[in-house]
C-alpha cells in the first residue's frame, strides 16, 4: 500500500520586492506573493532594528489577514540600513541617492531585515531582526553618479544591494548574504522549525 503523505504547505511571501521572490526559488520554493500595501512611512519604532521587525510584522499580519491567505505560513520581510544608528530606507529620489552614497563609501553600515513567519492555520507568529556588517567601498564622484543615473537604488534599502550594479561597489559582508538581498534563510529555516515545519518540506 502506497504510503500517504501530507500536501506541501502553501508558502505566501508578503512582499513586492523581485529579489526576496528569486532568493526564495533559487533555494528551491515556489511561493506565491501577496502585497500588504502597508505604508511603510506611517510606521516608526526607537531603532533601525525594531523598525525592520515592525515593518515585516505588520506586512505579514496585513496579509495573513486576507481570505486568501488562509491555511498559508506567510512571510513578511523588510530592511533598512542602519547607519550610524539611523534607519535608511529606499532614498526619495536621486539627489538623496547621491548623497547617501557620499556618505557611506569607506564606511561600514549594518542591514537589517526584519522577518515575521505567521502560520494562519494556527495564528501564531513567530519574529526576529537578522543583522549583516557591510563595508563599502569608495566609488568615485562619476562612479555615483552613473549608478545612481540607472535608476537602481530608488527601489532599494540604503541605496544598494548585492544582486545589481552597485555589488561592485561593496568591498566585503560580515553575515547572511541573503540578508542583505533581503531574506536571511538561516533565519527562515529558524522560523519555520519554531512552527515545526521543516524547510525541505516546502521544497517543489
Amino acid at each position: 500500500m502506497a504510503r500517504m503523505t501530507a500536501p506541501r504547505r502553501r508558502l505566501v511571501l508578503a512582499s513586492a520586492s523581485p529579489a526576496r521572490l528569486s532568493l526564495l526559488r533559487q533555494a528551491g520554493f515556489a511561493p506565491e506573493v501577496i502585497v500588504s500595501g502597508v505604508d511603510e512611512d506611517a510606521l516608526s519604532a526607537p531603532d533601525p532594528a525594531a523598525l525592520a521587525l515592525l515593518l515585516a510584522e505588520a506586512k505579514a499580519a496585513t496579509v495573513a489577514a486576507l481570505p486568501e491567505a488562509a491555511g498559508a505560513l506567510v512571510v513578511g520581510c523588510d530592511s533598512v540600513l542602519d547607519l550610524d544608528g539611523e534607519a535608511l530606507g529606499k532614498p526619495a529620489d536621486a539627489e538623496e541617492a547621491t548623497t547617501r552614497w557620499k556618505s557611506m563609501r569607506g564606511r561600514a553600515g549594518i542591514l537589517r531585515t526584519g522577518h515575521c513567519v505567521i502560520d494562519t492555520a494556527t495564528g501564531r507568529r513567530v519574529s526576529e531582526t537578522a543583522s549583516t556588517t557591510v563595508r563599502f567601498g569608495s566609488p568615485s564622484d562619476d562612479e555615483i553618479a552613473a549608478y545612481v543615473a540607472s535608476g537602481e537604488p530608488l527601489h532599494v534599502a540604503g541605496s544598494f544591494t548585492l544582486d545589481g550594479r552597485s555589488a561592485p561597489f561593496v568591498d566585503s559582508v560580515d553575515g547572511s548574504h541573503g540578508n542583505v538581498i533581503g531574506l536571511s534563510l538561516p533565519l527562515l529555516r529558524r522560523l519555520l522549525a519554531e512552527h515545526g515545519v521543516a524547510i525541505t518540506d516546502l521544497w517543489v
